[in-house]
């Protein structure tokens, strides 16, 4: 993993990891779910690089933004409907595609041998993340799994961080946060903890540019 560091901070009790971009490379199988979608309404399909640039937001924010790129934004209901649409769609692409990124599994493995409590929070539902992670054999070193679907705001609201620590009762001061983007960054300042960010994720930002 090639981190940058958004500000100096002690050995945690607890760490927390986005999933999409920091722990899985998910962006081909959400790319192929995203053109299932347009393809039902005879859109265009959109290249890898559109897709992972889209991901982050949750599902909704990802049809927004997919149907948008492909010349046909959806609003209100229209969106709603979409976006319900998009569910059995996304499920079925959920590990076909998707692999660990490089160095996930012996950095996990590390962290849990020297007894350090972690968890995943992510914008992505709570089920999918847990069978992504299922799949991959990673549930055996996480004390907390959150997804957007279980906390009234996503990320870059600290809700889904603040209910993960709670589950692994660490209090914010002595957890880390690790993700790619500038919505876990902010997410871990709300809630009052040092993030770290991976370089080589799906954020479009320099990490230097990050803070």
């Amino acid at each position: 993993m090639n981190v940058g560091m958004s500000r100096p901070f002690r050995s945690p009790k607890a760490i927390l990891f986005d999933l999409d971009g920091t722990l899985v490379d998910s962006a081909p199988d959400i790319t192929a779910a995203v053109n299932e979608s347009l393809a039902g309404r005879d859109l265009p399909p959109l290249r890898l690089e559109q897709v992972k640039a889209m991901i982050g937001g949750g599902v909704r924010k990802l049809v927004e933004r997919a149907f948008a790129a492909s010349g046909a934004p959806l609003l209100g209901s229209a969106l709603d409907e979409a976006n319900r649409a998009m569910a059995p769609i996304y499920r079925r692409h959920l590990t076909g595609l998707t692999t660990l990124m490089p160095g996930v599994r012996e950095v996990l493995t590390h962290f849990h041998l020297s007894g350090i409590a972690m968890g995943v929070v992510t914008n992505k539902p709570q089920l999918a993340a847990r069978e992504i992670l299922l799949h991959f054999g990673l549930t055996e070193h996480l004390g907390a799994i959150v997804g957007g679907d279980a906390v009234t705001c996503l990320k870059p609201a600290p809700d889904a961080l603040l209910l993960a620590l709670d589950q692994l009762q660490v209090e914010p001061r002595d957890a880390l946060m690790v993700g790619d983007s500038g919505a876990d960054v902010a997410a871990a300042r709300a809630a009052g903890m040092p993030a770290i960010l991976l370089r080589g994720g799906y954020t479009q930002i320099a990490v230097e540019a990050l803070g």
